[in-house]
């Protein structure tokens, strides 16, 4: 049982332009956040990999669901995940070498993932049983309306309260059940990416470091990449697939 408390995430102070190497407040406090969240969406992805991606031998119905999206679906997933986890390995890292304090949110891996075969028997940052997934971005990208203007853009479909993970092995019974958990975690996908890749384009605005600038350019670039792919990934989903 993992005990469930209240702390702040990043209780380190950072007063302007006092890291070892010059690296100002401002600059510290983008990469650090971006660090949080490339650890928020390894945590996603690595539940992900862990039941869908790439694995040696008889595939689950899970994999299979997600092959039926698209014949390489797991390895984009496996793939996806080892990028995420490659962004927040080397920002942390990045950050100790300008003498700054990386994200950190070990303390917080405090909720329970699922149970069934493949998925680890650890805390988790996240959680995908229990999904209200906003799917409006699909359509963003698909009108020719600008949100800079007003617009808004309706739900595709509405998931709510959906699992997008195997919960236990008594999901991978029915292959219509499966197919569902399946399209509800590409609609998610696409949902995970588009925030990645939106948020490195707006910081990288904010940025005053030429080094940080070019180092949240090739990042955003790969966010933007997986985006793009899970925007195909999505529009491949199974007609009537039961939400």
């Amino acid at each position: 049982m993992y005990p469930v408390t209240a702390k702040a995430a990043f209780a380190q102070s950072v007063d302007a332009d006092d890291n070892r190497h010059g690296l100002s407040k401002g600059d510290t406090a983008i990469l650090r956040f971006l660090a949080a969240a490339e650890l928020i969406e390894s945590d996603l992805w690595q539940q992900y990999a862990e039941l869908g991606g790439v694995t040696e031998g008889t595939q689950n119905n899970y994999q299979l669901a997600f092959q039926f999206l698209d014949g390489d679906g797991s390895q984009y997933i496996t793939s996806n995940t080892i990028d995420e986890i490659s962004h927040a390995t080397f920002l942390n890292a990045y950050l100790e070498s300008r003498g700054a304090d990386p994200g950190n949110f070990d303390e917080f891996h405090i909720l329970h993932g699922s149970t069934a075969t493949g998925a680890q028997n650890i805390g988790r940052l996240t959680n995908l049983m229990h999904l209200n997934v906003d799917t409006s971005w699909y359509i963003r990208y698909r009108s020719t309306t600008n949100p800079d203007f007003g617009a808004t853009f309706p739900q595709a479909i509405k998931i709510a309260n959906r699992p997008a993970i195997p919960r236990t092995d008594a999901d991978f019974a029915d292959p219509n059940h499966i197919q569902a958990i399946a399209d509800t975690a590409a609609f998610h996908f696409g949902y995970i990416e588009q925030g990645g890749s939106s948020l490195y384009a707006s910081l990288s605005q904010k940025v005053r470091d030429t080094e940080v600038l070019r180092i949240t350019f090739g990042i955003g670039g790969d966010e933007i990449a997986h985006f793009l792919e899970w925007v195909d990934f999505c529009g491949q989903r199974r007609t009537g697939a039961a939400f």
